[in-house]
């Protein structure tokens, strides 16, 4: 089933979604791969705030590639997510929403969804070309000196995605993989 969702999104919102719904997400929503995690830790630690407000928001696993001329970003496509899995149940509970990417998640980022009523999504890799299409305008607002492991403020419209781990903790990649199997 189609659904759309315009971000910062709410629990309410988080708890319609179901593991396997394609949904088009609008709005505005954040990138940050693993060096941008592990600083974005590093930062807390410290105590002091972040880049930009995780409740309600997303932050899309992608590093892009340069822009050509006439576009806001080169190909966008997801990064495995796993590679911020120590991260992110810190993250959730600070009210971050949702997560795109690709891979499995750990046990203790599936309980962190549950638990906060979250979300994970994911995007075709290979399809970063395509996906890049989704995005209307992107800015780094953080951590420059990484390149593409920058964070970027990205506004979206219809980008879209497959729930993977729903806010109930259901699974795609494991109820897909036992009906599918021979």
């Amino acid at each position: 089933m189609n659904k759309y969702i315009q971000v910062p999104f709410s629990d309410d919102e988080a708890e319609r979604l179901r593991a396997g719904d394609f949904v088009y997400i609008s709005g505005t929503i954040y990138t940050a791969r693993d060096a941008a995690h592990k600083r974005m830790a590093e930062t807390l630690d410290r105590g002091e705030g972040l880049p930009f407000s995780l409740k309600g928001n997303i932050i899309y696993y992608m590093g892009p590639s340069p822009a050509r001329n006439g576009r806001v970003i080169g190909s966008a496509g997801p990064t495995t997510s796993s590679r911020m899995d120590k991260y992110t149940p810190d993250f959730l509970d600070m009210g971050l929403k949702g997560m795109i990417g690709k891979g499995k998640r750990s046990e203790a980022v599936i309980e962190g969804i549950r638990k906060n009523k979250a979300v994970y999504f994911a995007a075709i890799g290979g399809a970063g070309a395509l996906l890049s299409r989704s995005i209307k305008d992107s800015e780094v607002i953080a951590y420059d000196d990484l390149g593409t492991e920058a964070i970027r403020r990205l506004r979206v419209e219809n980008f879209p995605v497959i729930v993977v781990v729903d806010s109930q903790g259901n699974n795609l990649y494991d109820t897909a993989e036992k009906m599918y199997k021979i």
